[in-house]
């Protein structure tokens, strides 16, 4: 892992230049071009709080706000790792070249979405102003917060990303799986509302789903943030960066074992 993220720093100048020429490429042929990161997140919220605060009728104050504060980080979440999964898989171009290093790959698409997520937060802030949310100190928590997201993703893509060279089936798989995760995480509704299951109390129904689900932990940090405006509980997000780091050794491992096969399976 530690040799992973070193050789990462090393390749610094290549995986930003690599990410800007996604960004670039991204927009390039698209009239409004990079309004299109505000634009995105936008719609999809637009659609959502039609769906649940219009027509469904959420009982969550300044439901806009309360649902963007959740769906900036889960696009960002989302993207990266189904772009991950096939960062290394369609770059043939790429890996055919004499000692490319792969192990950039999966961190250019989770830095070209991180820079996506970041230049869409203003927009966040700007929607909070109009339901009478004003940033404060608290948003300085969102640094930590992100380098754990961050991390957790990173993780998830380069774990997929080195399996998917050889099963082109896990592409499809990952995609449905996030998929089904947007709905069972936190981010559309309030973990609040969540019945009691079976024999498990209301509250030990909620545990259970922070329990199995690390996004569910991070989006809940996210707006005790920027709702709330207080500091999430770091307890949780430790649990979280600990997953992360076991992920990440494990991660790494299985790509540095199967990196010298990418060049002849891709």
């Amino acid at each position: 892992m530690i040799r992973n993220l070193t050789e990462l720093y090393q390749y610094r100048a290549l995986l930003i230049a690599l990410s800007m020429r996604e960004l670039k490429a991204r927009y390039r042929a698209s009239v409004l071009g990079f309004l299109w990161t505000f634009l995105n997140p936008t719609l999809n919220m637009l659609v959502y709080v039609l769906v649940f605060g219009v027509l469904m009728r959420s009982s969550v104050p300044n439901y806009p706000y309360y649902l963007f504060c959740g769906l900036l980080p889960w696009i960002y979440f989302a993207s990266s790792v189904m772009g991950g999964t096939t960062s290394v898989s369609d770059r043939r171009d790429l890996l055919t070249k004499v000692r490319f290093p792969a192990q950039v790959l999966p961190a250019t698409v989770v830095l070209t979405n991180l820079i996506n997520f970041m230049l869409s937060v203003p927009l966040l802030l700007v929607l909070g102003l109009f339901f009478g949310v004003y940033p404060s100190w608290v948003i300085l928590w969102a640094l930590p917060l992100l380098v754990v997201q961050t991390f957790f993703t990173l993780a998830l893509a380069y774990l997929f990303a080195a399996f998917n060279v050889a099963f082109r089936d896990l592409q499809h798989i990952v995609g449905n799986l996030v998929q089904m995760a947007f709905f069972l995480t936190p981010v559309l509704w309030d973990l609040k509302s969540v019945p009691a299951l079976g024999s498990m109390t209301q509250a030990e129904t909620q545990q259970l789903i922070l329990n199995v689900n690390p996004m569910a932990s991070l989006i809940l940090a996210w707006r005790e943030i920027f709702v709330g405006q207080r500091a999430p509980d770091w307890q949780a997000l430790g649990v979280v960066f600990a997953i992360s780091l076991v992920l990440m050794f494990v991660a790494t491992a299985v790509f540095e074992r199967r990196r010298e096969e990418f060049a002849e399976l891709v």
